[in-house]
């Protein structure tokens, strides 16, 4: 069994001494991150060996990833052809991407290591100052990894639950650029025209990512819109993506978990009606 200490660069960010000045001062300056752009970047939190094993287990499991070229809009639901056509949820923009899901990576592998650990709950539970906050429930989406191969491009969208964490497991040779639109809505205000102006190439609000392999972004996926940019080149891009939510009970939309992970499992029709955020998606 993996320990901490074998995948979580400790001596730089250690997460497991929350008594001490440094556990302090960490969190702080995650925080600070956080509050003001929604988005932190802390580079090569995860060791190299452990980076290693996790691209080891996409390239072993490369023929179970689900892969899509299709259209969607920001928020992954279907047209709405009684609102205006220049609507954002009438905006639809070809996606090419794939997912490793959650439900098919091994028991014990460095990515379900991570996610379990107790260690990082409190950690990312610290730096986003959100008590309680809990692992996902949402068996396909909880921890996947994204890859990306030549021309694929992932568009504008916002995510299903409130944050994500990124761990960067392969870099492109060019291209695969996070980007983001920090805070673009609340959960009191869907701010449509902002989120219109972004989808039109207004970059004012736009913010870019060059991330490295084995550094990990905390981000508020639920409310800052985003995308990754075209992959140029002959590597592939691969990053894990373990998730934290508010509410244990929530999970992805069936529409949005068919569009994204190929499937929507029974969880996701029986938990479909609980009251979210509000939000359209």
């Amino acid at each position: 069994m993996l320990n901490i200490n074998e995948i979580i660069n400790l001596e730089k960010y250690p997460i497991n001494d929350i008594g001490s000045l440094e556990y302090r001062e960490l969190t702080n300056y995650t925080r600070k991150q956080l509050n003001e752009d929604g988005c932190c970047v802390l580079p090569n939190f995860v060791k190299p060996d452990s980076i290693k094993r996790m691209k080891d287990e996409v390239d072993k499991k490369l023929n179970k990833i689900y892969f899509t070229s299709d259209k969607h809009n920001p928020y992954f639901t279907k047209d709405d052809k009684t609102l205006p056509e220049d609507h954002p949820k009438r905006i639809f923009t070809v996606r090419q991407s794939g997912y490793l899901n959650s439900d098919v990576l091994e028991k014990d592998s460095d990515l379900n290591k991570f996610y379990d650990l107790e260690e990082m709950l409190k950690f990312v539970s610290d730096s986003l100052e959100v008590f309680p906050l809990y692992t996902w429930a949402d068996p396909l989406g909880k921890n996947p990894y994204s890859v990306m191969h030549t021309n694929h491009y992932f568009p504008w969208h916002f995510d299903g639950n409130e944050f994500t964490l990124s761990i960067l497991v392969q870099k492109t040779e060019k291209g695969g650029f996070f980007e983001y639109a920090p805070d673009i809505r609340s959960k009191d205000n869907e701010s449509f025209e902002e989120v219109s102006k972004v989808l039109k190439g207004d970059r004012k609000k736009v913010k870019s990512l060059d991330l490295k392999s084995g550094d990990l972004q905390i981000f508020k996926g639920r409310f800052s819109m985003h995308r990754v940019t075209k992959i140029e080149g002959k590597i592939s891009r691969y990053i894990a993506l373990p998730c934290y939510v508010k509410d244990p009970l929530k999970i992805n939309k069936p529409e949005h978990s068919k569009q994204v992970y190929g499937k929507a499992l029974p969880i996701h029709f029986e938990r479909e009606n609980i009251q979210g955020d509000g939000l359209i998606d």
